[in-house]
């Protein structure tokens, strides 16, 4: 799988040490890249100005944070993806089960007003985060900085432990976005699972199953988009994790990030070319992402599609996650090629006003 290239790239990325809390004394964020989570968001101290830059209201700052988690388990059988939002007006979630071998998919969404019935943690080291309903129940525990993940829903029942290999590094960085805001992302692939994983009543080994997180929180655009690309996957010659992003959080830094066997390689910006129109004809056509500098050269040949339009009068959502299949390469810092052939993986693009 890795190779030798003898291409120049530049200087492999550097981090900062994490801060205590992401607002300093002054009200500021921190920007950069992070050797490890922030312990603290510190929203409470953020002096959030409007565009004439007087500070603005208590309200305005309450509806303008925005906050997302979401995590992805791998394995032989099935792909599951499960996320939860926050944006000031209503907290959502959906859960999806992917039959990797039926290429069928189910799913299950809730829509909780104004706080109720859901909750999120506030911070990436520390906290809870669930929403139940009639559809199930999904949660997140996050201790010193381990995430701990419960379903039940779907006919998934689940009590995992997401593990880093020993000495991995999550991909952790604060960029500004837009006037006046800042987005905080924290994402780490390819972790080990432990605990207990059942698909309907049917135990799920987890010696094969390798799974990711994505913590993301902050004072986002009105309109926000991005284009996104992950892998979570146990090779023959170790795992791979992959994190590659564009639209949403290149104000200085990148979120791009490769990891092998639990080694972390902070990449390059990335282009994502794609058919966003989802015609008969189309909705199975590779996407390319590619970097300028040839480092990553990937097609993506989507399976299946995870798909939510909402078209409200404050909010508008158009969301597409897609489970398929990448082949081509990744250059880490080092110089080692490292090819891929049909490495199972996501992808999403998504607009969202909020």
């Amino acid at each position: 799988m890795a190779s030798q290239n003898k291409r120049w790239f530049p200087k492999a990325l550097s981090s900062l040490a994490a801060p205590h809390s992401l607002i300093d004394d002054t009200g500021k964020p921190h920007f950069g890249h992070f050797d490890g989570p922030v312990t603290e968001l510190g929203i409470k101290q953020f002096r959030y100005f409007n565009h004439m830059d007087k500070l603005a209201s208590r309200w305005a700052k309450h509806f303008d944070y925005k906050q997302f988690q979401f995590v992805s388990i791998v394995t032989p059988h099935y792909v599951i993806g499960v996320a939860l939002a926050d944006i000031g007006y209503v907290g959502s979630a959906f859960c999806y089960l992917h039959d990797i071998k039926q290429n069928s998919l189910v799913e299950a969404r809730w829509l909780k007003p104004l706080g109720m019935g859901y909750q999120m943690s506030e911070s990436p080291m520390q906290g809870n985060a669930g929403i139940k309903g009639a559809k199930g129940e999904i949660e997140f525990d996050i201790e010193q900085g381990q995430w701990r993940v419960k379903l039940n829903t779907l006919g998934i029942d689940a009590d995992l432990t997401l593990q880093p290999e020993p000495l991995s590094l999550p991909m952790a960085m604060c960029n500004p976005t837009g006037y006046n805001g800042w987005t905080y992302t924290q994402k780490h692939n390819a972790l080990t699972v432990k605990g207990t994983l059942k698909v309907n009543h049917e135990p799920q080994p987890l010696q094969r199953v390798t799974a990711g997180y994505d913590f993301s929180a902050g004072f986002m655009r009105r309109d926000t988009s991005w284009r996104w690309a992950s892998i979570n996957a146990l090779t023959d010659v170790g795992s791979i994790g992959l994190n590659l992003a564009a639209g949403v959080n290149e104000t200085g830094c990148n979120e791009n990030v490769f990891w092998i066997d639990g080694k972390r390689h902070l990449l390059g910006a990335v282009h994502f070319d794609f058919p966003r129109q989802r015609t008969k004809e189309l909705q199975t056509e590779k996407w390319r992402i590619y970097s300028d500098n040839d480092q990553v050269k990937l097609s993506f040949t989507p399976l299946n599609c995870r798909q939510e339009k909402l078209n409200l009068w404050l909010l508008k959502s158009n969301f597409r996650q897609y489970v398929g299949y990448y082949s081509g390469h990744i250059i880490d810092n080092l110089g080692n090629k490292h090819q891929l052939d049909n490495v199972l993986g996501l992808t999403e693009d998504h607009f969202a006003r909020w």
